[in-house]
């Protein structure tokens, strides 16, 4: 049976405040909204126009989960975002206030550069080569 990655839970301070940047600033589309139990909600986005992996925004609910916010990886970039117009959208985010770490760099599988989210998690925006 084919298996495939469909969903990954970032932790996050406040739903709205992530489903902003994730939606309004970064552009992704908001599969789902809705109300759970105790207060929750159940917030997907991802990339538009895509079928790939998709984000959980889970807002913290405890100590140990609100430290994780910002570092789920231990410092490393944990999430990848692929484009096939790296300058249109490296020129968009940047002109939306999205904070990048390095200015893009040319490597053998692509072009890359590093940005952070509100909340400190590192991204790679990445263009492969042909």
């Amino acid at each position: 049976m084919p298996q495939s990655l469909f969903l990954v839970t970032l932790v996050v301070d406040d739903y709205d405040r992530a489903k902003a940047f994730y939606c309004d600033v970064l552009g992704f589309e908001c599969l789902a909204d809705e109300a759970q139990s105790e207060g929750k909600r159940w917030v997907v986005v991802r990339p538009k126009g895509t079928e790939g992996a998709a984000l959980l925004l889970a807002q913290a609910a405890s100590d140990s989960q609100r430290a994780a916010i910002g570092n789920q990886t231990g410092g490393r970039v944990g999430f990848f975002l692929k484009t096939d117009d790296f300058a249109g959208d490296h020129a968009g985010m940047k002109a939306k206030g999205v904070r990048f770490l390095e200015e893009p760099r040319h490597e053998v599988y692509g072009t890359v550069a590093v940005f952070a989210d509100p909340y400190g998690n590192t991204w790679d925006l990445i263009q492969h080569s042909s």
